[in-house]
Parts: structure tokens; C-alpha cells; sequence
């Protein structure tokens, strides 16, 4: 039998037990085991990984581990420089795309509503969700730590909250997304791209009361639905505020 020690870092610590949190602890193996392997049988999924160091040396998800080594495992660097070593995650995306699980819907429609492109439907599989990631090259945002340990998936984030407006905070702190917000430019029901329209285009399917009071509308390139500024775009208005103001971002305009 033999053992290797292991040190987690940062926000890494989330997913073990309380006894193996801000230490360093032994771990068995037998036989050749790579050091991606015997990290995710800790519970880290490796997309969460940004670097790994076995003995003061950095390596990549496919190195073997041997017997006595010591390794250490760092969560992703948003403020520092590591070029010299080895980043074990890929580069990320110019653009910021998603595919969300089944059990984050509601934090799909924010995304949208911050102008993300946001894949999400209620009846993805497990497989279905790893190949788009992939395919696609979105990041896959899910709180299924299993999914994100399938090798297919190379981009991808573990939510940590459950309330979903604590989570479109959480993943545009995480994911640095103030900057690249674009309000109203996505529909919320389906992710299509929306355009403005003249009201005569739209009128047959609008409320009277709307009809009356509004003159300016959106519609969805992909599914049509219809878009205003009533009362429902003040209140998504103040809540982007509000998330961008906790992160730093520009204000919304009107």
C-alpha cells in the first residue's frame, strides 16, 4: 500500500469534510493512480482546479502519483500571474457561455437577463449536458459534483448557493461578469436575441392596456415573445442593479 499527502487550498476546502479542511492529511493507493483520479475520490471536482503542485513541482491532471508525495491543490487565480507553472484548466472563454442543470432554472433566466448566453432546458441528461459543454465550449454550471467530474467536461462550476438570486451573484463574482453585462439584449424564456420592433408589428399581440400606455417593444428573433418597459422591467432593472452594485459593475441605464 501506499500514501500520498494531500493539502487542499481556499475555497477548495467546500468540498470535504470538516477533518480534512485548511490541512494536510495521508491518502492510500494502490497500483498507478493519477493524481486527477485520487483528487476527484476526495470529493473536488476537477474543473475547479486551477493548479496542482507534488512536491513544490506543478504537474497536470495525468501524472501519477508515487508514494510519499506531497500535493497541493489551488482553486482557480482570478488576480494572480502563474504562467511559469502548469494551469491545469483550460483558458477561458472571450465570450461567457453557460449550460445550466435541470435544478437551476430560475438562475438561468438571470444569466439571460444580464445578456449571457444561457443553454438550459428542464430535461437535459447527465450525458446530454457534459457533450454540450464540450461541443460548445460553454461552462457547465450545475450543483451535481458528479456531473462535473466527467472527463468530457472541462469548463464547469459547482454553485454553491441555493437561493438563486444569491447565485447570479455568486457566478458574476466568480466568473468576473460585471464588465460584460448587456441587460434586456436575451429573452428570458428561450436565450434567442432580441430586436426592436414598431409597435404596429406587435399589436395584434398585445394587452389593451399595453397598447396604450407603451410604445416602445422587443421581440424574440427566436420564439417571438414580446418585450416592454412596464412594471416587470422596473423591477429586473433594480435587481441588476443591485447585483452589479455588489460586484463592482457599471450602473443600468434606463
Amino acid at each position: 500500500m501506499s500514501q500520498a499527502h494531500f493539502r487542499f487550498y481556499a475555497e477548495l476546502n467546500f468540498f470535504l469534510p470538516p477533518n480534512r479542511r485548511q490541512v494536510t492529511f495521508p491518502r492510500d493507493f494502490e497500483g498507478r493512480v493519477s493524481v486527477k483520479d485520487m483528487i476527484e475520490s476526495l470529493g473536488v471536482p476537477h474543473t475547479e482546479i486551477d493548479l496542482i503542485l507534488v512536491n513544490g513541482e506543478s504537474v497536470d491532471f495525468s501524472y501519477l502519483v508515487r508514494d510519499g508525495d506531497y500535493i497541493s491543490v489551488y482553486p482557480v487565480f482570478e488576480s494572480f500571474d502563474i504562467m511559469p507553472v502548469v494551469r491545469v484548466r483550460p483558458k477561458p472563454l472571450r465570450e461567457p457561455r453557460f449550460v445550466l442543470d435541470q435544478h437551476l432554472g430560475k438562475l438561468a433566466a438571470y444569466l439571460r437577463m444580464l445578456g449571457f448566453d444561457t443553454l438550459y432546458r428542464n430535461d437535459y441528461d447527465d450525458p446530454e449536458l457534459a457533450k454540450i459543454s464540450h461541443e460548445e465550449k460553454r461552462t457547465l454550471l450545475t450543483r451535481d459534483r458528479g456531473l462535473l467530474k466527467r472527463s468530457m467536461v472541462t469548463r464547469g462550476y459547482y454553485v454553491r448557493e441555493t437561493n438563486p438570486r444569491r447565485q447570479v451573484a455568486e457566478v458574476v463574482r466568480r466568473f468576473d461578469l460585471s464588465g460584460s453585462v448587456a441587460p434586456f439584449r436575451r429573452c428570458i424564456t428561450c436565450n434567442g436575441l432580441l430586436e426592436v420592433v414598431d409597435k404596429a408589428a406587435v399589436q395584434d399581440r398585445l394587452p389593451s392596456r399595453t397598447q396604450a400606455y407603451y410604445d416602445e417593444f422587443r421581440r424574440c428573433q427566436s420564439c417571438g415573445q414580446v418585450y416592454w418597459k412596464g412594471p416587470h422591467y422596473e423591477r429586473m432593472r433594480r435587481f441588476i442593479e443591485d447585483v452589479l452594485r455588489e460586484n463592482g459593475g457599471p450602473s443600468v441605464g434606463r
